[in-house]
């Protein structure tokens, strides 16, 4: 057996739409009638039924050659009627008529005995009569329906009806309206999952659906650049173990004719070159996302660094402890020193860690190499992106150090900037938030 297709959101937010309207009429209905329409009603049929007990009093009291003309200004101001006959097929008022009811209530009330009524029609039209005591006998008072012109059970339908319709127009347009932005955003990854590139979703409408698209926003351009990146790394991986795979053939070659130290060397030194490459890539990969966050002596940090090239470093650094993720901080500062190894010369490199007023860290790589221009500042973070365009691992490294910092540094919420050295040279800093990380100096 088929099972049956779940209702869209359109159709039921209109439905609960359309239900909480109802409910909500009905309720209005309820309350109007109650302590509006009931009181209404009840001193309405009491000043009618004290008009009609007094009509058949002033009636019964008048001269005979005197009540022809009572009677027809009765009918003319009041719409009242007057006859010695008594009511035809007395029965109660039908539950559609409520009026008519309250007005023997009332008017049961002011003559003390029980009284009836009875529907005749007269020329085309209802007419409603009573027996009322007067002058020791009884007197039919009747009047038109017209007279009352109320007509509840037709009101509430139309109310009901109108307020159904209404109710399903605006349900429907408010349904169409939430949804459209989630239809979007449906079609959006679908796309999405398809490899395609999708198209931005409008960031207007309610707070919650322009949050969403905007995050959603986000994401597509972050999958656009994981995907971006992973093209240039592996075009770059490739490229960059084409030239040392070539130069390893032929060392072999060579070295099967005439084996010799310098070639087993000239291997080696490919061999080292090709895995510091395939690290690199693999660090970037995977980076450093769910190292845990430990107390870490930033001064004792950097002198380690710092005593890899202990003739060209040189340390100003505060006692500083820092709750950060070891590695990814060792890996991010020997890029920055690495990097400033390679290009700064011969002049000596500055390590630094100062503390900010907002309670941040700064540590900075400072050299006095030939600097990066301020357009090539944020492509050099980029992978296999190199000032040269020489793609000698040796000379130029992998191209992937900066790449790795920017990572590593987004993936903590740090902050890496590049800038112009005072008196030459170039100035990476890693800046750690405060709220990142809790440090304490002395």
């Amino acid at each position: 057996m088929k099972a049956a297709r779940p209702i869209g959101l359109t159709q039921q937010n209109a439905l609960l739409l359309i239900g909480a309207f109802l409910v909500f009429e009905l309720l209005v209905v309820v309350v109007t009638a109650y302590f509006v329409m009931l009181p209404l009603a009840r001193r309405s049929t009491a000043d009618l039924a004290g008009l009609m007990t007094l009509s058949a009093q002033t009636w019964s009291e008048l001269p005979p050659v005197t009540r022809p003309a009572f009677e027809i200004e009765l009918a003319r101001s009041h719409a009242l009627a007057l006859r010695a006959e008594p009511p035809l097929d007395p029965a109660p008022p039908s539950w559609r008529d409520p009026y008519l009811r309250f007005l023997l209530l009332s008017l049961a009330e002011r003559t003390g005995v029980p009284v009836t009524g009875s529907r005749e029609t007269i020329g085309g039209e209802d007419w409603f009569w009573v027996a009322l005591p007067a002058g020791g006998g009884y007197l039919s008072v009747g009047f038109p329906h017209s007279r009352i012109a109320s007509r509840p059970l037709q009101a509430l339908l139309a109310s009901l009806t109108g307020g159904f319709a209404l109710a399903l127009a605006a349900a429907w347009w408010l349904a169409g309206r939430t949804t459209r932005p989630l239809e979007l955003l449906r079609e959006a990854v679908d796309s999405l999952g398809r490899g395609q590139t999708p198209a931005r979703l409008p960031e207007t409408g309610p707070r919650e659906i322009a949050a969403l698209s905007r995050r959603f926003n986000a994401m597509a351009k972050e999958v656009e650049e994981l995907l971006a990146a992973r093209t240039v790394l592996l075009a770059g991986v490739s490229h960059d173990l084409r030239t040392p795979l070539a130069r390893l053939r032929l060392a072999v070659e060579m070295l099967v004719r005439r084996p010799s130290a310098e070639l087993a060397a000239q291997i080696e030194a490919d061999i080292e070159a090709m895995d510091r490459l395939i690290g690199d890539v693999l660090t970037l990969a995977r980076g450093f996302g769910h190292e845990p966050a430990a107390r870490v002596d930033l001064a004792g940090l950097l002198a380690e660094l710092a005593a890899t090239a202990p003739d060209r470093v040189t340390l100003s650094a505060d006692t500083i402890e820092i709750e950060v993720p070891p590695g990814a901080l060792r890996r991010v500062l020997g890029n920055l020193l690495d990097n400033a190894l390679r290009h700064g010369g011969d002049a000596p490199v500055a390590l630094r860690a100062e503390t900010e007023p907002d309670g941040g860290v700064r540590i900075g790589v400072l050299d006095r190499g030939p600097g990066i221009p301020l357009a090539e500042r944020e492509a050099v973070f980029r992978p296999f992106h190199r000032l040269d365009a020489s793609r000698n691992l040796a000379a130029g490294g992998s191209g992937l150090g900066l790449a790795i910092v920017r990572q590593l540094a987004v993936a903590h919420g740090w902050r890496v900037r590049l800038e112009d050295r005072a008196g030459g040279g170039l100035a990476a800093w890693l800046e750690i938030d405060p709220r990142g990380a809790a440090a304490t100096a002395t």
